[in-house]
């Protein structure tokens, strides 16, 4: 059996090429349509945001809930920071980290 060769190297794309760097693909502010949902009804938008990535609805309504999920996604993008800076930014910047997390998901499935 041969493997293909490997002739060209995969181009750079929008979106989602912050993998290497170890950043967020947006910044906290970025204003998308996911952020008209979180500041109506943020329960809603935490609720989605748990089920695109996999756990149970209801991990945004518990305490703690969205910090754990925050480490979580950091560990699981590469992306660089601490616990108690997740712990931070999901106390002091709730929903618009909030909603920078259902859009790093949106992302990072192919979705913007």
């Amino acid at each position: 059996m041969s493997n293909p060769a490997v002739t060209q190297q995969p181009g750079a794309g929008g979106y989602g090429t912050n993998v290497q760097t170890g950043q967020w693909s947006t910044g906290l502010c970025s204003i998308f349509s996911d952020c008209l949902l979180g500041f109506m009804c943020p329960l809603a938008l935490s609720c989605y945001t748990a089920h695109k990535y996999g756990e149970h609805c209801c991990l945004g309504c518990m305490l703690g809930g969205m910090t754990a999920m925050r480490t979580h996604m950091r560990l699981t993008y590469g992306i660089q920071g601490t616990v108690c800076n997740d712990a931070v930014m999901s106390c002091f910047c709730g929903t618009f980290d909030l909603c920078r997390m259902a859009r790093e998901i949106r992302i990072r499935n192919g979705e913007v």
